[in-house]
């Protein structure tokens, strides 16, 4: 049992750039440059949460203000620098929480703070945590210090999102990509924890707390606080208690679970899924762990234990790996397909208990229809006819399942459908290639009739008001170039050419002048028609009898022949 005040994380932080685990690269870089007297301006230390960002940064100010030199810093019996700058209190290492300071005038304070020189230390440092929390114009205001700063000036900053700092910034610093720390590193590490605090933990419990921990070192640490504080004195910490203290359930009932479904045990599946459930695991995580070992029987041949991130112990992966040699790849992307389909549907159903065990079910059915592998026929009671005839009604089946599952376009998620939906889904879809048949078009007045016939009155308008045509022939269209012209102009007049001819057609734009379009043409004859009426002795003889009148417009009327 855990009997020391300090907290795992914090008691057992690194002391020196040795001490630190999985960033072996960094740790060598930073020391090689500062023996070098190479130090660069700002250092940019970047990761997810727990890899030793904040570590490094205070570690980087010991290393520049150790009174012992880079050579022999601090590790036991610390100088005044040293100690001071551990306790964050040290006069000229200024830690600033970024999240907290966000603001322009915050940044100013330390820019104005900036200007006055070390009191007792070699370098001023400044360390910025969650630097990415600064607005943009605090990012602004430190441009110019940090690409010019005073010879006793250093930055130090940490993110975990690195994307959301400016490039002006990146550029300026030295960058660090911290990585999550490996699995049997962080396992050895914990387990060497485990001894110095006199506690007692079994490997499978300290893998699954390096699983949990995803390679963050502080949530190994507080994880295994947590376990050790739960124990009672002398008690050992098992895989099964360690799964009821963090929320995890045993992955061999899954593994069982999945033997049962592909061998058609609909309720032993569901008898298994209750126990799970009874454990307090939510569908999610339910499914996502679903997922998890449904990748595992997919790809169990090309890994081997220790590419399991601690997930499997050995037991459970001989298992993966004798079920999956009778799974046909198929099935288990069909599986997967409809994991994931599942997981979206899920948030809008009520009760998720229920919907988890209709989803078992149906993964039964969808087995049978993918065509498992392992399934026997009795030879003795089923002739060759009988045999062809089944299978040719589950390639039926099973094509229908994979058009559902696989549609791009999503359909209506619910299971009631009112009479509108109904109608929709049973109306044959009509093809638009049994309209486009038969039809020529060999001159321009051709293709705006066709328009009229296909009901393509934008393309239509287009043609008649802003196409200026130079040449029409042989499948061939040279327009003159007009800035009025829409965009998708001829990308959708070539589509439609394409559909209704079946032929390729050339549209090409032209610098030279092309002739009028339909309505200009039909301007400039309107135009001739009023000079012409109003030279008439019709129109002249008005005048004399209505000298106000004024002739607009001019309607042409076809006689009809009275036979």
């Amino acid at each position: 049992m855990n009997t020391n005040k300090k907290v795992l994380a914090l008691k057992y932080r690194p002391q020196t750039f040795k001490d630190l685990i999985g960033q072996d690269v960094v740790a060598e870089t930073i020391s090689n440059s500062i023996k070098a007297k190479k130090v660069p301006n700002a250092y940019l230390f970047t990761g997810i949460r727990g890899v030793g960002k904040t570590t490094i940064a205070r570690l980087v100010a010991r290393a520049l203000n150790c009174l012992n030199g880079i050579e022999s810093v601090c590790k036991e019996s610390l100088c005044k620098n040293c100690e001071a700058i551990s306790n964050s209190n040290h006069i000229d290492v200024l830690e600033m929480d970024a999240a907290s300071k966000t603001g322009v005038d915050d940044v100013r304070d330390l820019i104005e703070f900036s200007r006055y020189g070390p009191t007792s230390a070699k370098y001023k440092i400044f360390i910025i945590d969650e630097v990415h929390m600064l607005s943009k114009q605090a990012f602004n205001a430190l441009l110019k210090t940090l690409e010019e700063p005073p010879e006793y000036l250093k930055f130090v900053f940490a993110t975990t999102e690195i994307k959301k700092i400016p490039i002006t910034v990146v550029s300026r610093c030295q960058r660090f990509d911290l990585p999550r720390v490996k699995s049997l590193e962080l396992f050895n590490f914990i387990k060497k924890i485990t001894e110095k605090e006199k506690g007692k933990a079994t490997d499978d419990a300290l893998k699954l707390i390096v699983k949990i921990s995803e390679g963050s070192v502080r949530d190994a640490l507080s994880l295994l606080d947590r376990a050790l504080i739960s124990l009672e004195k002398d008690a050992e910490l098992d895989l099964r208690t360690a799964q009821k203290i963090f929320g995890y359930f045993d992955k061999s009932n899954l593994i069982e679970l999945f033997r049962f479904l592909f061998e058609g045990e609909e309720k032993k599946v569901l008898q298994i899924y209750k126990s799970i459930y009874d454990q307090g695991i939510e569908p999610k995580i339910f499914l996502n762990d679903f997922l998890e070992i449904l990748y595992y029987f997919k790809n169990i041949s090309s890994l081997n234990i220790d590419g399991t991130n601690f997930t499997l112990n050995d037991e459970e992966f001989n298992k993966i790996k004798e079920i999956a040699s009778n799974i046909k790849n198929e099935t288990l992307l069909l599986f997967w397909q409809f994991t994931i389909k599942t997981l979206e549907e899920i948030e809008i159903v009520s009760n998720q208990h229920i919907a988890m065990e209709m989803f078992l079910i149906r993964l039964i059915h969808l087995k049978g229809i993918s065509n498992f592998s392992g399934i026997k026929l009795d030879n003795e009671n089923m002739n060759e006819t009988s045999i062809n005839q089944e299978r040719e009604n589950n390639n039926k089946s099973k094509k229908k399942i994979d058009e559902e599952l696989f549609d791009s376009k999503s359909k209506t998620i619910g299971q009631i459908k009112n009479i509108v939906q109904e109608k929709k889904l049973t109306e044959k879809p009509i093809l638009k290639n049994e309209q486009y048949t038969n039809l020529q078009i060999k001159t321009f007045d051709d293709l705006i009739n066709a328009c009229n016939i296909y009901k393509e009155i934008k393309l239509k308008y287009e043609l008649e008001t802003n196409v200026n045509l130079v040449s029409f022939e042989n499948q061939r269209i040279e327009i003159s170039f007009n800035e009025k012209l829409d965009k998708e102009f001829i990308k959708n007049l070539s589509s439609k050419l394409y559909e209704w001819t079946k032929n390729r057609w050339i549209i090409s734009l032209s610098k030279k002048a092309g002739k009028p379009s339909k309505k200009e043409k039909n301007i400039i004859l309107k135009k001739e028609f009023l000079d012409n009426a109003k030279k008439s002795e019709v129109y002249q003889k008005v005048l004399k009898i209505f000298p106000d009148a004024e002739l607009i417009d001019i309607d042409i009327i076809k006689e009809k022949n009275d036979d």
